[in-house]
């Protein structure tokens, strides 16, 4: 198993200066009486592309050859991927082609092609988007550029928890628990790693929709577990069938737990992301922050943060949300 550092973050860190928004934590004292404890909120929604993939996507790239970036790059994902890719690709100078499923919102599908990137659909019930990715990379020799399962990957998103940890040292604030949508696990992989040498008290929970907790009952079992499949959410973000091979030995070295929670309670925290952040998060972005907010994720006398990993909604759903 390729190991992922403290040291290959602040790497990353450096690496991505030029590049990246650091994004604020926010916080709502309305929201804290309400809630009886203190919640932060990291508003990667605020990124570049409207997501924490930027990061990752942008410490690979960087890093690939002169001969790799004159060939390109290959990548699948829902959207937020794709669109770091895309804009990533595009800084640098290099081509990009995406798989992408075709009922990923229209949003992500846009913005992904409006950064230049080629788009290949496919129907994600009946098709494989690795087989698809591996069939054009081996035709032409384009580098995948995975959305989780790497080390360059996971050292990029890891930059969030960097933020997390000094953005509250310089706050005063010591951080009981963080939370952190979860699909791959990437991003709350890599958060792992910095917190546990920058704030080795907190918690680290990683946040999935209900019937796609795979990450979760991954953890409970010591081993990975699927999701079955058919199953639908409205986070189409977190759909991941089961966490990365890099990713869960990780979690589980630095002790993560997992919690989840209904599509409802997701569409009831974007409204409240709106209306006490003002923030338009996507219902996969949403997702650690509607735990919190359910009571999945306990708040009462304690400090937590949860990321709100990303921002890019069609507008019908999030009307939706509001609308609750």
């Amino acid at each position: 198993m390729a190991m992922v550092t403290f040291s290959d973050i602040t790497a990353a860190a450096k690496r991505l200066a030029p590049f990246i928004t650091t994004t604020p934590l926010l916080e709502s004292e309305r929201l804290n009486e309400r809630l009886g404890g203190r919640l932060l909120v990291k508003a990667e929604s605020l990124q570049k592309t409207g997501s924490f993939k930027f990061r990752g996507a942008t410490n690979r790239i960087s890093q690939l050859s002169a001969d790799e970036k004159t060939t390109g790059v290959l990548a699948w994902s829902s959207g937020n991927h794709a669109q770091g890719v895309a804009l990533a690709a595009k800084l640098h100078d290099t081509p990009a082609t995406i798989v992408m499923p075709a009922d990923a919102p229209h949003v992500k599908i846009n913005n992904t092609r409006s950064y230049g990137a080629k788009v290949v659909l496919y129907d994600r019930y009946t098709e494989s988007r690795e087989e698809i990715g591996t069939q054009i990379a081996r035709e032409t020799g384009a580098v995948v550029v995975p959305p989780f399962d790497d080390p360059h990957i996971i050292a990029g998103q890891g930059t969030v928890g960097l933020e997390i940890a000094n953005q509250a040292k310089q706050k005063g604030i010591t951080l009981d628990d963080v939370a952190i949508c979860l699909s791959g696990g990437g991003l709350s992989a890599g958060s792992a790693i910095a917190l546990k040498e920058l704030s080795s008290s907190t918690r680290l929970w990683v946040a999935e929709p209900e019937g796609f907790d795979d990450a979760g009952r991954s953890l409970r079992a010591g081993e990975h577990v699927r999701n079955e499949p058919g199953g639908k959410s409205i986070c189409d973000a977190l759909l991941q069938p089961t966490p990365g091979e890099l990713t869960l030995p990780i979690l589980n070295d630095y002790g993560a737990g997992g919690v989840n929670t209904s599509d409802d309670q997701v569409l009831m925290a974007m409204k409240t992301a709106f209306e006490e952040f003002k923030l338009v998060l996507e219902p996969g972005g949403a997702m650690a922050l509607a735990c919190a907010l359910s009571g999945q994720l306990e708040l009462k006398g304690k400090t937590v943060c949860v990321v709100a990993t990303g921002g890019n909604v069609d507008q019908n759903v999030f009307e939706t949300a509001l609308s609750c």
